[in-house]
């Protein structure tokens, strides 16, 4: 099962999608510092996950939400 993650930055609020079949192993690894694109944002909370059966919806769902209309969706669910 893959899922789709989100989270934030509990300080800089940067918000950060991504995709994983074990979200809590990816998590640590975000706070951890070993992803670069996330290493000045620690600490890093989890916000939303979603399951899906396949890793190509989960892939659709991911690019989705890195659209313009999908974060305004994204900001909806955070506030």
């Amino acid at each position: 099962m893959r899922q789709v993650y989100i989270l934030r930055g509990k300080i800089r609020k940067r918000i950060y999608i991504g995709s994983s079949n074990d979200v809590e192993r990816r998590l640590k690894e975000h706070n951890q510092g070993k992803v670069r694109s996330t290493k000045g944002y620690r600490p890093l909370e989890l916000i939303k996950v979603e399951s899906f059966n396949n890793d190509s919806e989960a892939r659709k769902r991911e690019l989705f939400y890195k659209t313009a209309s999908g974060r305004r969706i994204l900001r909806r669910i955070i506030s």
